[in-house]
């Protein structure tokens, strides 16, 4: 599954019009198989950048190098979580590959193992916790087999144990499966599972590369 150039991110910069500029030339790059975070106050233009990447927005000026498919977590999961079962909603998002009943059944079973819910085909949505429910955004993510993800504060709505067990769940399918994954966060704490982090300033990255670094920019 794995692309050996990840995510490439190079001078990209948005507008969302009468002169207020939200990123500018901004300039980073996630490898293959390797977690990172992205950091910024709010306003900085951490989502815009996330949805520039995912090709919900469109792109005005800059290059973006992000191997398919793309897959985004929201904040939120009950705003991407479509169908009344968990495994209807991951079937949902394989719709376009047009593979047979066998093949959709294999590739839904084997995501949710991937993430910790497997025998929970027929679980009605509504009926998961919220942090189950972020595995199954996730687990939607990998049965599509993307190779870029992008989680847009995916914790923020959790109780601490089910922070732990997502930033964990995701380290782990981004060392197994080669993938590139893009996390925002606000959360410090979080730093300690990614292999490299992007500070955001006004629009711009300020600082990237050793979380350990960022950390101590942030505290002086």
């Amino acid at each position: 599954m794995s692309s050996d150039t990840g995510l490439v991110v190079q001078d990209l910069s948005f507008s969302w019009g009468a002169g207020k500029l939200a990123l500018d030339r901004c300039s980073l790059q996630v490898p293959a198989g390797e977690l990172w975070m992205l950091l910024g106050a709010n306003g900085s233009g951490k989502s815009t950048l996330l949805r520039l990447i995912a090709k919900l927005i469109p792109l005005q000026e800059g290059i973006i190098i992000a191997p398919q498919p793309v897959g985004f977590v929201f904040q939120n999961p009950d705003h991407q979580l479509v169908m009344p079962t968990a495994g209807a909603d991951v079937a949902f998002g394989l719709v376009a590959e047009n593979l047979t009943l066998a093949q959709t059944h294999t590739r839904v079973r084997s995501a949710l193992d991937a993430v910790g819910l497997g025998g929970l085909e027929r679980r009605p949505v509504y009926a998961l916790s919220g942090g189950q429910k972020q595995r199954l955004a996730v687990a939607g993510m990998v049965a599509r087999q993307c190779q870029v993800l992008l989680l847009d504060e995916p914790t923020a709505l959790l109780d601490p144990e089910s922070q732990t067990a997502l930033l964990e769940l995701v380290r782990q399918l981004v060392r197994q499966q080669g993938v590139a994954a893009l996390w925002v966060t606000h959360r410090l704490g979080e730093l300690e599972y990614c292999d490299g982090a992007v500070l955001l300033q006004g629009g711009k990255v300020a600082a990237q590369g050793d979380p350990e670094k960022l950390v101590g920019l942030l505290k002086v």
